[in-house]
């Protein structure tokens, strides 16, 4: 926390921080691997700039950068002695003053790892989920920005997945202001209709997820065309593949969306599972520059 090693117990905040208030802080989620070479982090510098990137948004200075922060993951890594973990840095705004304006709080910076296992179930990434489209929609852009990963946001998201769960449902999707589909409550979707992969635009507000964008690296290296557009609740019921993306959820299928059967995990979302774990694995070397390999 700011710089220094904390004690598990110990690592706490003031009551009357900002962030706690009023959801200012931003923060990543972040995967460490064990590999044939030792942890490895996935993408940990596209995930500290996008942090960094969330917090201009905001006005909020880091007051470390992504190279101190990227030392910092590796050091705690290894002192916990972990050979996976799941990694969260956070940048919120302390204490100073109460009120609406954040500006004269300061921006604390902390950051924690821990063991985690699959974030739906180890039998979701095998047979799929379970979903429903939410009464509650993704922010309009000019209210909260989907651009940024900010605290305060995932109100929202807690929402529609508290009414998936309550009605039987694993997660939930959420369209946005127009009604179009945007993601899920933590989770890119993607669709496969006739062999192509389809994906909600940045303009329908999904969170520009970093594993989004592997999948589409890992696509077009496979030759499996990959296209961004507007998609409706309907064309989610009669895709032939469903499946959704996330650092915690890695890439999990979805077997069933409002009652409508989509199917066990068809081949396009094997294909592209079976490569991103072994990506991620260590187990493909054409894709080392996305490790981070902690020594």
């Amino acid at each position: 926390m700011n710089g220094k090693l904390v004690q598990w117990q110990d690592a706490t905040v003031h009551i009357l921080s900002h962030a706690l208030h009023y959801g200012t802080g931003v923060f990543e989620g972040i995967r460490c691997y064990e590999t044939p070479r030792g942890p490895a982090v996935f993408r940990l510098r596209d995930h500290l700039q996008r942090m960094h990137g969330s917090a201009k948004i905001f006005l909020m200075d880091i007051p470390y950068s992504v190279d101190e922060l990227v030392d910092a993951a590796h050091l705690l890594i290894r002192t916990n002695r972990l050979r996976s973990c799941y990694v969260r840095p956070i940048a919120y705004r302390g204490f100073g003053e109460m009120g609406v304006n954040p500006e004269h709080n300061p921006v604390d910076v902390a950051m924690a790892v821990w063991a985690w296992g699959a974030y739906l179930g180890d039998e979701a990434l095998e047979h799929g989920v379970r979903m429903t489209v939410s009464s509650w929609r993704r922010h309009d852009p000019n209210i909260i920005p989907p651009m940024a990963k900010v605290t305060g946001a995932y109100i929202n998201a807690g929402m529609a997945k508290i009414e998936a769960v309550h009605a039987g449902f694993d997660e939930a999707v959420m369209l946005n202001p127009d009604g179009y589909v945007s993601e899920a409550t933590g989770e890119n979707l993607f669709i496969v209709k006739n062999g192509e992969i389809i994906t909600p635009p940045l303009a329908a507000g999904p969170l520009p997820g970093i594993t989004r964008d592997t999948i589409f690296t890992i696509a077009s290296d496979l030759g499996i065309p990959v296209t961004e557009r507007a998609l409706t609740r309907a064309e989610l019921y009669l895709a032939e593949e469903v499946f959704c993306s996330g650092t915690a959820a890695e890439v999990t299928p979805v077997r069933e969306i409002d009652e409508r059967v989509i199917g066990d995990p068809g081949p396009v979302t094997q294909t592209i599972q079976q490569k991103y774990f072994a990506i991620v694995k260590g187990e493909d070397e054409k894709y080392f520059d996305w490790l981070d390999f902690v020594e």
